[in-house]
C-alpha cells in the first residue's frame, strides 16, 4: 500500500524533469544545489594519474581547484588542447586521457596556480 507522502511525480510536460525531494523543477531547485557545493579545497592544486576502474587507461587527474563550473570547464579546455587530448570535468575534478602530469603541472604553474604531484 502506497501512502500520499511516498507518491510525488518526478516528470511534468511543462517543466520537465522534478527534483524528488522538493518537488521543483530540477533548474529551480535550491535542495540539490545546496548538496553540490564542493568542499573549500586547502589552496594547492593536486595533479595525479590515475587507471583504477578505467579499465588500464590512465588518466591524468586535477584537483583543487577553487573555481566555479564555467572556469573549471573552461580550463579543462585548455588543458586538453594543450596535452592534445580528451577529458572531461566530473565533481569538480578535471580528467585529462592519457599521461600528461607534467604538461598539465606546467601550464598549471605558469597560470599561477600552486600545484604538487600526488600519487605515485
Amino acid at each position: 500500500m502506497q501512502h500520499a507522502r511516498d507518491s510525488r511525480p518526478v516528470y511534468s510536460t511543462e517543466t520537465g524533469r522534478l527534483c524528488p525531494d522538493c518537488g521543483q523543477p530540477l533548474a529551480q531547485c535550491r535542495c540539490r544545489q545546496q548538496a553540490k557545493a564542493r568542499p573549500a579545497g586547502d589552496g594547492i592544486v593536486r595533479v595525479s594519474r590515475e587507471t583504477t576502474g578505467r579499465k588500464g587507461k590512465g588518466v591524468t587527474l586535477v584537483r583543487g581547484l577553487d573555481l566555479d563550473d564555467a572556469a573549471l570547464s573552461a580550463l579543462a579546455k585548455q588543458l586538453k588542447a594543450a596535452c592534445g587530448s580528451g577529458g572531461t570535468v566530473k565533481d569538480g575534478v578535471i580528467e585529462v586521457q592519457g599521461d600528461h602530469v607534467e604538461t598539465v603541472m606546467a601550464r598549471l604553474t605558469a597560470a599561477g596556480h600552486r600545484v604538487k604531484r600526488a600519487g605515485g
